[in-house]
This record gives structure tokens, sequence and C-alpha cells, in this order.
């Protein structure tokens, strides 16, 4: 579940420090006046996974429910230009995507095959990510480049996340400490509410459902600032690879876009 966090304050007078303030209580660190200086927890599930923040401590991966991940974002700062946006991943709630009837087949093919829309919990969908800890010292620079960075079109949301250590993560007694406050779930993953930047279904950049051979298109041809639209969708890929996780939806999309680039004409 998502809580939004007053709309990321775009009518209000608080600043970047009061937001990550804001997070921070939510994690339930204490705060104190004038000061935003804790740790932070903040999770990947697109280009983060494979193009960390600075001064990221620890990667852990783990998974979030209740979403679904598409490439239904536009891009004209990233991945594409204004004038040709490419595409990149956002998160779709499953109230949103309940509520609205234009994602429903979307859902049905990749995620809800043996279930209606309305029958489905947030447990019958999972999306495999990672959470970064960013040390205290660090917190307010790396807010403030992720602003920047989750600036088309992304807001701030806080969501459940569900670590998974690896076996020598399960041995780092200094990470097992800053972790043993957490409760787990029913199969003994310790969770914890992460900050997430998300593009949400009424920001003005998401696109929303799109045939997956126009997206694939879009991919395989846009190029911005950060590079080839390709490179994100393809690092995607591997970094679920390397989770030893498939995402069905990247899966194919990856096949469409190996395709077309495979039937251009080789120079």
């Amino acid at each position: 579940m998502t809580i939004e966090i007053e709309t990321i304050y775009q009518d209000r007078d608080e600043t970047k420090a009061d937001i990550i303030k804001h997070v921070v209580d939510q994690l339930g660190e204490k705060t104190k006046q004038d000061q935003c200086d804790q740790p932070l927890w903040v999770l990947g599930y697109g280009s983060l996974i494979f193009k960390p923040p600075p001064h990221a401590k620890y990667r852990i991966k783990g998974y979030i429910h209740g979403f679904i991940r598409r490439f239904w974002q536009s891009s004209s700062d990233h991945r594409g230009t204004p004038e040709s946006p490419g595409r990149v991943v956002t998160l779709v709630t499953l109230e949103d995507v309940v509520k609205n009837s234009r994602f429903h087949s979307d859902a049905l093919e990749y995620e809800l095959s043996s279930k209606s829309i309305h029958e489905a919990s947030e447990k019958d969908l999972k999306i495999w990510g990672c959470i970064y800890y960013i040390p205290a010292e660090f917190a307010r620079e790396v807010g403030d480049y992720l602003d920047v960075r989750e600036q088309d079109g992304y807001s701030i949301h806080t969501v459940n996340f569900n670590m998974v250590l690896s076996e020598d993560q399960s041995g780092d007694v200094e990470l097992l400490d800053a972790i043993a406050h957490l409760d787990k779930n029913a199969i003994g993953h310790p969770m914890i509410n992460s900050m997430v930047y998300i593009g949400t279904v009424s920001n003005e950049s998401f696109v929303g459902p799109e045939d997956l051979q126009e997206t694939a298109s879009i991919i395989a041809s846009s190029v911005g600032p950060s590079g080839p639209n390709i490179e994100y969708l393809l690092e995607l890929e591997a970094s679920l690879d390397d989770f030893k996780q498939q995402d069905r939806y990247i899966k194919e999309l990856s096949q469409r876009v190996r395709a077309i680039l495979d039937s251009e004409p080789r120079v």
C-alpha cells in the first residue's frame, strides 16, 4: 500500500529537506527541528536497480506487493528528448488497475491470468527490485540528487519493502544491527517502509496502456542525455535475471525490441 506525501508538496512552502524529514518520520526515525540528516532507505525498481544513487552503503534485493511495473512513463530528459520522448518504467497500484478498465487486459495478460480483476489482492502482484541504505551524512545530498534525477513526473511515496538478504549480507553484523528492529513477514523476510519515486497515473508524463509493439518501437529508436532507451530496458532485464526473478512483461518487451533491431539492415 502506498502513502503519497502531500502530492510532493507542489503547492506548499515546504523544502526538499521537509520532504525527507517526513519520509524519515514514516520510517520511524527520530528527527530534530531544522535537521533531516537521518539514514534513508530508497527503493529501486527501474534504473535505480542498475544505476545506484551515490553513497549507497547497502543494496538489498527484495520485493513489494500491490503494483504492476510498466514502461508507461514518457522520458524527455533521460532516455528521449522533448521532440521524441522515450519510455521508462513506473509503478501502477492495484487500486488504479481495478478502477481503470483500460488497464484490465494488460494486467490479466501478465499478472492475473488465473483471476478476475476484482478478485485480485495485493499479494497477487509482486515486483522485484532492490533497496539502498543511505548513511545519515549523505541523506540530504542523495535526496537532492534523486529529486533532480526523477523530476519528469515522479513524486515521492512510501511502500512496504520485503528484504531478501544474500548469504554475505546475512553475516554482516553492521547490517543486521541496522535492521534488527524491523518486523518480519510470514516467511521471515525483514520489512521496511521505503522511500520510492513513482510516476502516478495522474502525472502529465504518464502515457498509460500502450500497444507493446509500439512501446518496443519507441524504445528501439529513442536516445536521450542518459543514453539509448534500449540500454535502460536491457539493463533492467539483466538485473532481474541476476536476481533470478523474471518479469514476463519486461521479458516480452525485450524480445520485441531485439526482434526490431535484428530486422534492421546492417551497415
